[in-house]
């Protein structure tokens, strides 16, 4: 059916929530010949998300806008790209209004702006009733960025390749504290400088879906191969670290490629606990968050 031959449609609004997420563990094997790198990670998403608000109507655009200093908006941001594949996937012209209000922080290794283009992916294929199949959707998302179909997903996942080969996992929906010291970490950046000379056994990390249930285990499953390269430029990494385990945290990690720290927590009120202390003694630039795993 050519879309385009419909009659003149109402305006539709919708809003939706974004989810960011954790990296569990993130080991680095290799660079790749397309100059990406070969990874192996466990993500969760988290109960943190961005504020999406869609608006289609008759016209032939796109908008996109977000009052973060930091977000391009417009044809410069990833959701635009997201927008474009949908409506050019179905033939169909619209005017598309998107307006993003960040709660996620941005450059913080949490996923906020590949989570942003797969919840705008999804919620043009529902407003449109472009009925894509979730894999095609999941194929569009990988060529937006690696952790795009990941969110499309929707749930703890086992990653590999670059990021975009998925295999659902089932592991405790986890209490977090995060905690982001309030700048941002280029990822290129920390992806040039990781330094690959490692012995190939350092490279293995066996899995599986109960190590992540122990929680008395919790501990010596999160690894990030990243955390090393962002540790040595800001050492608040290791200091946000310390100040997590000091609070009761069964275990700390960098999140992808930082800068934010999470620490996971046996229950929600212990993590509840944590966060009151943290909240009164925080640094005035970081900030803080109380989330659950979904």
């Amino acid at each position: 059916m050519d879309h385009n031959l419909k009659n003149s449609i109402q305006e539709i609004r919708r809003i939706f929530h974004s989810p960011a997420k954790v990296n569990l563990f993130l080991r680095i094997l290799f660079k790749r010949a397309d100059n990406y790198h070969e990874l192996l990670s466990v993500m969760q998403p988290i109960s943190l998300y961005d504020e999406i608000a869609f608006s289609i109507s008759d016209g032939d655009s796109i908008k996109v806008a977000c009052g973060h200093c930091e977000v391009p908006e417009g044809r410069d941001n990833i959701a635009y790209r997201a927008a474009e594949f949908v409506l050019g996937r179905i033939g169909l012209k619209r005017a598309v209004s998107i307006d993003i209000n960040k709660k996620i922080p941005v450059g913080a290794g949490l996923g906020g702006g590949s989570s942003d283009a797969a919840t705008t992916l999804m919620a043009l294929n529902g407003m449109l009733d472009a009925r894509i199949p979730r894999n095609e959707l999941m194929e569009m998302g990988a060529k937006l960025g690696s952790d795009v179909p990941f969110f499309i997903l929707k749930g703890s996942a086992l990653a590999k390749g670059r990021g975009e080969v998925l295999q659902s996992v089932k592991i405790p929906k986890f209490n977090y504290i995060l905690i982001n010291p309030g700048f941002h970490v280029s990822t290129a950046w920390v992806y040039n400088n990781l330094d690959l000379t490692k012995k190939a056994e350092d490279n293995n990390l066996s899995y599986s879906e109960k190590d992540f249930a122990e929680y008395g285990k919790i501990r010596e499953y999160l690894v990030n191969d990243l955390e090393s390269v962002t540790v040595a430029r800001f050492t608040e990494i290791s200091e946000i670290k310390s100040l997590l385990m000091e609070n009761g945290a069964m275990g700390a990690l960098m999140s992808g490629s930082g800068p934010t720290v999470f620490g996971v927590f046996p229950d929600e009120q212990s993590a509840g606990l944590a966060y009151e202390n943290l909240r009164r003694s925080l640094k005035k630039n970081y900030s803080l968050f109380k989330v659950q795993g979904l």
